[in-house]
């Protein structure tokens, strides 16, 4: 098993930095999947096709990583059907996520990609680099996350504007769990017994997945992606 990375909980000193960690805790935890994102296309199951990033070029490194928090899942996904992934980082708990090192040019392009905008322009990471958070808009993902920093690069993400309860829950589609569940196993460092425990008690997915449907769909998912 993969030796999780350990996050610094202080904030990068850096206000521009050229790498960061895009830390993924849904289903851009699968490398495959991110590719769409940083190559363009459209992934299996999915009814989007993505532009892709200016810098075409794969992650330098992915690591394993757990984010102080909580995932549940909420509103309802064009792309996947069922509920998006959602991170509060205000909540006890932990988030098992994947960080993969892009430069900032790249990070910006994958941000747009998930706000539902053309990438092109960098992100302003000022105001999330000094104070952990900044909110640039109303939707889904455009609310930027700084959880600390690693080999002294930021450990960014992006989530909901909203708090954890603020929202109705809904839970997310097989394929969805299938990237999410996959690309975590994938990182090394969870076994499929302790993912899909994970997954089956997020908020949106209790109640309606079960750890054993979770490990079944990681037995069937490289077969069907």
């Amino acid at each position: 098993m993969s030796a999780l990375d350990t996050i610094d909980p202080a904030l990068p000193a850096d206000p521009r930095p050229e790498w960061v960690w895009y830390t993924s805790y849904g289903s851009n935890t699968d490398r495959d999947r991110l590719a769409f994102y940083i190559r363009g296309g459209r992934p299996p199951g999915a009814a989007r096709a993505y532009p892709g990033c200016r810098d075409p070029r794969m992650p330098a490194r992915s690591v394993p990583v757990e984010l102080t928090g909580a995932l549940y899942f909420a509103t309802e996904s064009p792309v996947w059907g069922g509920g998006r992934a959602f991170y509060e980082p205000r909540a006890d708990g932990r988030v098992l996520a994947r960080a993969h090192l892009v430069s900032a040019e790249q990070f910006s392009d994958i941000a747009a990609q998930e706000m539902y905008r053309e990438p092109g322009a960098r992100l302003d990471l000022t105001d999330a680099l000094t104070h952990g958070r900044a909110v640039l808009g109303p939707g889904r993902y455009e609310t930027l996350v700084c959880a600390g920093r690693m080999d002294g690069l930021p450990v960014l993400t992006f989530t909901a504007p909203w708090g954890m309860n603020d929202v109705r829950w809904n839970p997310p589609s097989a394929a969805y769990v299938r990237f999410l569940a996959g690309g975590l196993l994938s990182a090394g460092a969870w076994d499929a017994d302790a993912i899909a425990s994970y997954v089956a008690a997020c908020p949106g997915a209790a109640g309606h997945w079960s750890e054993q449907a979770v490990a079944d769909l990681l037995r069937t998912g490289p077969r069907e992606r």
